[in-house]
């Protein structure tokens, strides 16, 4: 909890991008996130298939261009990159660039065909694909005070939080459109401004195609009270504390983040979609391809998990064409 307004402290956009970022930050650490907690990526295989599926679909409403781009933003150590590769069709694997986007240095052994990039390309001709990026930009945190006003949240470096000044600004108009503070003393909301301006410049990068951000997330309608600002180290939920030691992440509200056009839904649904559908396979298999059935079992219960909810399945999927149609490369149905 929040304490008085006095005391020295930084917002929280400024502290967590140091924290996150800066030298000797969480994402430069050695280990990767990977390290630290488990993405749809980590979880299975299947998650890369369904994103080379994506891509192949925008191959096509493109008309199969002589180059096609698929970028990775925030993309760790660079496995969905690789995985992608590994699941395109040789044709189409032939003809794509693929490019991933990232603080940290380049692996040793990662693909030679992917290029390692500080700042995403521009004038892409295929798609963009955000996963887990939009919820570790960094955001300033509001509480409401006793008097009902929104002040902005200040924090040490050893995460202690204490009030500063009443919000104010672009940052008020932001909330007042997707976050209004009812007054309530202790209400809390994570200003998403940086994200939607963000994302939008990462879309502007894109000539045709389609770009994804897949995340945490909630709606105008979902928005939680207290906020979501929190912590990860070593596969647990912690205090987020901005010293460089713990991811600092808060969940996306993606509705803001949409530009005209563009859609958002449950990723079961996208996956699914997308051919990953969890069904286990028939028993019949069993009694005539054992070992065929092993796997399809296996890959059942990985797909499961990827479209589960209460898990990975409820992430949000927020999907932006430019110059094709959205229906063409994932029907709305």
């Amino acid at each position: 909890m929040t304490g008085g307004t006095a005391g020295a402290g930084r917002g929280w956009r400024v502290a967590a991008r140091d924290a996150l970022y800066g030298p000797g930050g969480f994402y430069r650490r050695p280990e990767g996130p990977g390290g630290h907690f488990r993405t749809s990526v980590h979880a299975s295989a299947l998650f890369a298939r369904a994103v080379a599926e994506l891509l192949c679909r925008v191959d096509e409403v493109l008309g199969a261009p002589d180059a096609l781009d698929f970028v990775d933003m925030a993309a760790g150590r660079g496995e969905l990159a690789g995985g992608v590769l590994a699941a395109l069709p040789e044709e189409v694997a032939a003809r794509t660039r693929a490019c991933v986007v990232e603080v940290a240095d380049r692996p040793a052994g990662l693909d030679p065909r992917i290029e390692w990039l500080a700042e995403p390309p521009r004038g892409i001709t295929g798609l963009l694909f955000a996963n887990e990026w939009l919820d570790n930009v960094p955001v300033d945190v509001a509480e409401v005070d006793a008097a009902g006003v929104p002040r902005l949240v200040l924090v040490d470096g050893a995460g202690a939080e204490r009030l500063g000044e009443p919000v104010s600004g672009a940052a008020a108009r932001w909330l007042d459109r997707w976050w209004p503070l009812a007054g309530e003393p202790g209400l809390r909301a994570e200003i998403g401004a940086p994200r939607d301006e963000a994302w939008e410049d990462v879309v502007a990068g894109v000539e045709r195609g389609l770009a994804v951000a897949v995340d945490y997330w909630h709606t105008a309608d979902t928005r939680p009270p207290f906020g979501t600002l929190t912590g990860f180290r070593q596969g647990r939920e912690t205090a987020p504390v901005p010293d460089g030691s713990c991811d600092i992440t808060a969940h996306v509200a993606l509705d803001a983040c949409a530009l005209p056009g563009g859609r958002l839904l449950p990723q079961r649904a996208a996956l699914r979609s997308l051919g990953i559908t969890g069904a286990r396979p028939p028993l019949t298999l069993a009694s005539t391809h054992p070992v065929a059935y092993v796997r399809a079992l296996a890959s059942a219960g990985e797909a499961a998990e990827l479209t589960a909810a209460g898990g990975l399945g409820d992430f949000g999927w927020l999907l932006q064409p430019v110059g094709v149609e959205l229906d063409d490369v994932l029907p709305a149905d």
